[in-house]
């Protein structure tokens, strides 16, 4: 295997890894918001807890400190716009909207609604070139990979029980899966100004973690604190894999391109939505069997966009014709 495939398959296992942690992390969001009863409180905490950790980790390393040095010198430069530290707002509507509706609609419904905001909107940045790696032309692959995509996002939806499930429980998965298409964008941005993806994560944990702890202060004078918290550690996870994939995202997407991490990460959260609703299930779940189904149609849309299938069937082609005869 060249240099360059090794390079191209390690950077799809990163991509499906990217989803199978946004999945974990909405397992352990939704289950915080629905066990203490308080959606706001627990993406506040999830977020405080990952902006802890990040910090921590950048102050520890040399890459760490040389990324926050070169943070504040591109502010202070003014090379470093103000929409480049803004990628934490997409992340705490994200965390807000997991804890709000994955307790109740479980990670399925909620995956496939937050795939199909990333793919649309994935293909809509690349397009405009907003990523860093600017424009990307909308070829007839890309445009096959993400309708295949949403094929398998339309047939779980389908399956799901949504009896009683109200409307904007779908919708806010879908709008954050549009805003973490953008925030992969923006972070991808300020990771190649500082060099630094780990500048770019506590950034991005930073902002939104100013925006949650104001909203669940008021939020707590309003109501009070929770009655009770959970006593297994698992729901407070939420903050630390969310540092993991964010860290992730962003040193990838400078490779990979904002649509091509967005079809990786739908095959990783499927997947793992899959084992997950396997272990759990929840209450609206489309079912295992068509699970399966869904998570083999998002593989095949990765490898419609990330094959380069004219030189693979030129090369069959090749092999296949006699050679001349001597």
């Amino acid at each position: 295997m060249t240099s360059g495939r090794a390079a191209t398959a390690l950077g799809l296992l990163g991509t499906a890894l990217v989803g199978a942690l946004t999945a974990l992390q909405v397992r352990a969001n939704g289950q915080l918001g629905h066990r203490i009863d308080d959606s706001t409180l627990a993406a506040a905490f999830s977020f405080g807890s990952g902006l802890v950790l990040i910090a921590v980790i950048a102050a520890l390393t040399p890459a760490g400190r040389r990324g926050l040095l070169a943070l504040r010198d591109g502010v202070r430069a003014g090379s470093i716009r103000w929409w480049m530290l803004a990628g934490g707002l997409a992340g705490a509507f994200t965390v807000s909207s997991q804890s709000l509706t994955a307790g109740i609609i479980g990670v399925s419904l909620f995956t496939v609604g937050f795939v199909a905001g990333q793919i649309v909107f994935g293909i809509l940045i690349d397009r405009i070139g907003y990523g860093p790696s600017g424009v990307v032309p909308v070829t007839v692959r890309r445009v096959t990979g993400g309708a295949v995509a949403l094929v398998a996002v339309g047939i779980s939806v389908t399956g799901g029980n949504l009896t009683g499930v109200p409307w904007w429980m779908l919708l806010l998965p879908l709008l954050s899966g549009g805003g973490v298409a953008w925030q992969q964008a923006t972070n991808g941005r300020l990771r190649g100004a500082t060099g630094s993806a780990m500048a770019a994560t506590v950034v991005n944990f930073f902002g939104g973690t100013i925006v949650l702890v104001l909203i669940a202060a008021v939020h707590v004078v309003a109501v009070g604190l929770p009655t009770s918290w959970p006593s297994d550690p698992w729901p407070y996870l939420g903050g630390a894999l969310g540092v993991g994939y964010i860290l992730l995202s962003a040193a990838l997407v400078r490779r990979t391109g904002v649509l091509l991490l967005v079809l990786g990460s739908v095959v990783g959260q499927l997947v793992t939505a899959l084992v997950l609703d396997a272990i759990w299930p929840a209450p609206a779940s489309p079912g295992l069997a068509r699970e399966v189904l869904v998570a083999l149609i998002a593989l095949a849309s990765v490898a419609i966009v990330v094959v380069p299938w004219s030189r693979v069937w030129s090369r069959v082609w090749s092999r296949a014709r006699p050679g001349p005869r001597t």
